[in-house]
């Protein structure tokens, strides 16, 4: 480790000399080869997908420590939510009104999304936002891309390019809750004219707003480049740790009424239900690291090749205390208590664990020349997971020893891809798309599950092999006029398979089917120095869409789902930007929504008699999804200092697909002021800037999120929410060099 250290040290100081006699044309040629690799990842200004860019500079200055939903957040249609309540730890992001597992996140191209659970785990990549060149959000069925289908839309991210010249950064910032960052970077700029090194590590921790929802982050990024005339190699590794105190269970009204922060995770019971205390380690703690090989070669004027071959392993678990657990439950059956009679049930520790593989190759050639611009490529995923779980400790037992894992699983799914896209300029003006993928999906999972069967007196037993083929076609047209912006139109297929939840908690006999979506989209846009304004209508037909049920997984309280044969999402998006001053401007955008479930048939658990009830609704509100969202801006910039004032509402939402008024989350309004001042040293040319973020300024005391539980018992119904609680008004500074 010392040697490698040393090595890399003496590579970035000889940056500082070598990259001395690099010349403009050299760098000149580095900088097309990257941007070769730009241009296969992201859709153009004029393509008619409907999508957004946020750029390098807005990202520096936004990027105080929070996860990636809270800078997307400002974009249309999303909306960020916080388990810990201040952006720090678990979050999650949703888009058009569906959650992450929806919406298909790629790094560089490779997936970002668990192969299984089609979930974003932010916190598994700590800080992966400082380390981005740049985010585009494209909503709706996107285009092709690896991974799981895009339903509520997708997000291209992309490391940082590598840097030509020798430099870095420093930055700290720290805020209400103990959250604190710090972040490194140091580049050595071109050596030999071929080679680049750059580097980054971060720290992030916070005690979160709601109680004990610690967080111990830790990150780093990695890369090693070498850049010809026409080819260029990149070496990639990035990822990092997280230790995470638990805050996933919500808090109910009660308790929010009595103390807002209240965080029930870790509770430790007597026997009469009295909590006594908390369980110090009810956290998670689990590490990623992705390594990359990127190679971008220009054939000519008209022709590249980008390739790569990716690597990701993970490994972690997280502990949990379990008050009054049915023992049997566990395997655990010949157990007594002090006084030798047979323990039946105990408060209990036990641990889940997951170590994962996944690994691929993508790659695609592309054309371009005159009108016509054309990719062609494919993609191949493998993953490979086992899931296992121990009991650690049991309460009320007079003696226990660990014996071995009381569940264990293990998972293959294969992915493969190939893909065509073609944009053709008809006329001066005009363009023309056309993308089509066909893509492959093998998913089985073998073994012992964590929930017992009653039904069998053991554990659930799992043997799931399942194979989809999806074709994905999409078209689209933009007509830009010379002086009055443009008009474009798209119209596109996503298909989306089950989950692994998906398949094991699916109820009786009705096996969860692959999810199918139509999207067709239309919209203005116009630009110029003073104005800009953009309107986007979108009509989404659902097929089979998943949507909860209203109940939960009765040992992990995951919520279900279950196929509905028909639903739509449809709505405006309207966006408005002026700049009336050259220093000053004022935006606002706005999405107005109608999202529904044709004939849905609500199944709620009968605690009761164990057997299922239905109740046929009729046509219902999709959960999670808002009929308005909507924000305002106001910045200024002059002589350094920059300063803007955000305000976002969202309406109420259901948490359930029932339209139950229960179970009804209340809309709520929150405004941010960021105020920041930048410099450039006269003699060293170091750029300094130092911020402050004031966020929920106006203290709204507002819930982002809740899941619901609905059940029948004693004859009647009930339903009950968990809320997340997001933090009053709190701030953040931050201070950094580039030099």
């Amino acid at each position: 480790m010392k040697q490698t250290v040393t090595t890399v040290l003496a590579l970035l100081t000889a940056g500082v000399v070598n990259c001395q006699e690099v010349s403009e044309v050299d760098s000149l040629k580095s900088f097309d080869l990257q941007e070769i690799e730009i241009e296969s990842l992201q859709v153009g200004y004029d393509h008619p997908a409907t999508h957004v860019t946020v750029e390098a500079e807005e990202l520096q200055r936004r990027d105080m420590g929070k996860d990636v939903p809270y800078l997307l957040q400002n974009t249309p249609s999303v909306i960020a939510t916080s388990d810990a309540g201040n952006g720090v730890g678990y979050t999650d992001i949703r888009m058009r009104g569906y959650d992450g597992t929806r919406v298909n996140v790629t790094v560089n191209g490779v997936p970002l999304n668990d192969a299984e659970s089609h979930k974003v785990y932010w916190v598994d990549t700590p800080d992966l936002l400082s380390a981005s060149s740049d985010i585009q959000v494209l909503r709706g069925a996107g285009t092709s891309t690896a991974g799981t289908g895009s339903f509520g839309g997708a997000i291209v991210m992309r490391t940082e390019t590598l840097p030509l010249e020798f430099g870095g950064e420093a930055s700290m910032s720290y805020g209400s809750y103990n959250t604190n960052r710090q972040s490194l970077r140091i580049g050595s700029g071109l050596l030999g004219k071929h080679w680049v090194v750059d580097g980054r590590l971060s720290h992030i921790s916070s005690d979160g707003y709601m109680e004990r929802a610690s967080s111990q982050l830790h990150s780093y990024l990695l890369q090693a480049g070498w850049l010809g005339d026409k080819t260029s190699v990149r070496l990639l590794s990035f990822g990092g740790g997280e230790h995470t105190y638990n805050a996933w269970d919500g808090v109910s009204a009660e308790q929010m009424a009595v103390n807002r922060r209240y965080n029930p995770c870790g509770e430790i019971e007597d026997d009469s239900g009295a909590v006594t205390g908390f369980y110090a380690d009810q956290k998670d703690n689990f590490m990623q690291f992705n390594q990359q090989l990127v190679l971008n070669h220009a054939f000519s004027g008209k022709w590249n090749l980008n390739a790569t071959l990716h690597y990701t392993y993970g490994a972690g678990y997280y502990q949990q205390y379990k008050n009054g657990r049915t023992l049997k439950e566990y395997g655990l059956t010949s157990l007594v208590d002090a006084n030798g009679d047979a323990l039946e049930y105990s408060n209990l520790v036990r641990r889940k664990g997951q170590k994962s593989h996944f690994a691929g190759a993508l790659a695609s050639a592309n054309y371009k020349s005159g009108k016509w611009h054309v990719s062609m490529g494919a993609s191949y995923n493998l993953y490979l997971g086992d899931h296992s779980g121990r009991v650690l400790e049991v309460a009320q037992a007079a003696s226990f020893e660990p014996a071995g894992d009381y569940y264990g699983n293990f998972s293959r799914k294969h992915d493969f891809q190939v893909f065509g896209k073609m944009e053709f300029r008809a006329t001066r003006g005009l363009l023309l798309t056309a993308d089509a993928q066909y893509r492959w999906v093998n998913h089985s999972i073998r073994g012992i599950d964590d929930v017992y069967d009653y039904t069998q007196g053991a554990m659930q037993r799992i043997a799931i092999n399942e194979v989809f083929n999806f074709f994905n076609p999409k078209l689209g047209v933009s007509y830009t006029f010379r002086k009055a912006g443009r008009l474009y139109a798209s119209a596109g297929m996503s298909h989306r398979e089950p989950t692994r939840k998906d398949f094991v908690n699916a109820i009786g006999d009705d096996k969860p089917r692959p999810e199918r979506l139509v999207d067709v989209e239309a919209g203005y846009q116009f630009n110029n120095a003073y104005v800009s304004v953009g309107a986007n209508l979108y009509y989404m037909f659902y097929k089979d869409q998943l949507v909860l049920t209203g109940a939960q997984n009765p040992d992990t309280y995951e919520a279900l789902y279950v196929n509905v044969p028909d639903s739509y999402r449809r709505g405006i998006e309207l966006e408005v930007k002026v700049t009336p001053l050259a220093w000053m401007w004022i935006a606002g955008q706005v999405t107005l929504s109608q999202n529904r479930i044709r004939n849905f048939t609500e199944i709620l658990p009968n605690e009761d008699t164990w057997v299922p009830d239905t109740l046929y609704c009729g046509t219902t509100t999709l959960a999670y999804s808002p009929s308005v969202l909507a924000s305002g801006t106001i910045g200024f910039t002059t002589h350094g200092f920059e300063g803007v004032w955000r305000t976002r509402f969202v309406s109420s939402q259901y948490a359930t697909n029932a339209d139950v008024e229960a179970l009804l989350l209340p809309s709520y309004c929150v405004t941010d002021l960021m105020l920041s001042y930048s410099w450039t040293s006269k003699k060293g040319g170091q750029q300094f800037r130092v911020g402050l973020n004031v966020l929920n300024l106006l203290n709204s005391q507002y819930v982002s999120n809740a899941f619901s539980y609905s059940a029948v018992a004693g004859g009647s119904r009930y339903d009950a929410l968990s809320y997340f609680p997001q933090a009053p008004i709190h701030a953040m500074g931050q201070f950094s060099i580039r030099f």
